[in-house]
């Protein structure tokens, strides 16, 4: 099995060097870059699957860096601050960062985060066979199994589960983040329904909400911003107050077996 490449962005060779020795120890195979410049080259030649990147880079706007990154690449983002303030953690979320740490980090803490959104971003398995296992009935206002909806479909758009695609009317994919992916996928399964900002973020992130994580909501608006102006529905993801987020467009699904047919 091939390594996954992480590419590690920072002036500070100290900190590249830990990071590449911590992370090659657990298996990961590391590129260490100086600059945004170096980071371009190597996604010309060697993208890798994430990208850690601080965003104190001297002479270089970090936040500019990030945006390119995500407008043309398909990896992860994790952003590397050496300040705690809320509103640079929110700027970095709203730019497409799939997380972010704050220096001096926790190793352990940051090789979760890592392992975290590189699970995101891979496709599901296949299940060996779908005649293995006898489908289990969804009951009334629940999702159904995720293989019996390995696509779905709402207001124009397609959500591919397995490809961790999103594509529009035309079938143009619109890129996501792994962790808008897993956000609009979490309100497809259950459309119709109020969903509370502490329920989505342990179901995209796997923690609980603390009192100012304003994660979904930012999250949120970037979905509406990429999603909103295709669709009929006036209003895809509606706030709700005091409770959260209900996605109102009526979703319906696809398994492979009926799409190969088709």
């Amino acid at each position: 099995m091939t390594s996954q490449h992480i590419a590690v962005v920072d002036d500070e060779a100290a900190i590249t060097e830990l990071l590449a020795h911590y992370l090659s120890s657990h298996g990961f195979r590391v590129t260490p870059l100086p600059s945004g410049r170096a980071l371009m080259e190597t996604l010309a030649t060697d993208p890798p699957e994430l990208v850690l990147l601080d965003l104190g880079l001297p002479g270089e706007d970090g936040l500019a860096i990030a945006r390119q990154l995500r407008e043309h690449w398909r990896c992860g983002l994790v952003i590397i601050t050496g300040r705690g303030d809320a509103v640079d953690k929110v700027v970095g979320l709203e730019v497409g960062a799939d997380d972010y740490v704050t220096k001096p980090f926790d190793l352990r803490e940051l090789l979760a985060r890592i392992r975290a959104v590189l699970r995101r971003l891979a496709p599901p398995q296949a299940p060996e066979s779908v005649t293995e296992r006898p489908a289990v009935p969804a009951l009334a206002g629940q999702a159904a199994p995720e293989a019996a909806r390995e696509c779905l479909s709402f207001d124009g758009w397609r959500l591919d589960l397995s490809a961790r695609r999103l594509t529009d009317a035309q079938g143009q994919e619109v890129v996501l983040t792994a962790g808008e992916f897993d956000l609009l996928q979490i309100f497809a399964q259950h459309p119709g329904r109020v969903l509370s900002r502490d329920f989505l973020l342990s179901q995209t992130r796997g923690r609980e909400a603390g009192p100012f994580d304003r994660t979904i909501d930012v999250q949120v608006g970037r979905l509406r911003k990429k999603l909103e102006p295709q669709a009929p529905t006036a209003q895809i993801i509606k706030s709700v107050r005091s409770a959260g987020y209900l996605f109102t467009p009526a979703v319906s699904a696809t398994p492979r077996a009926l799409r190969a047919s088709s």
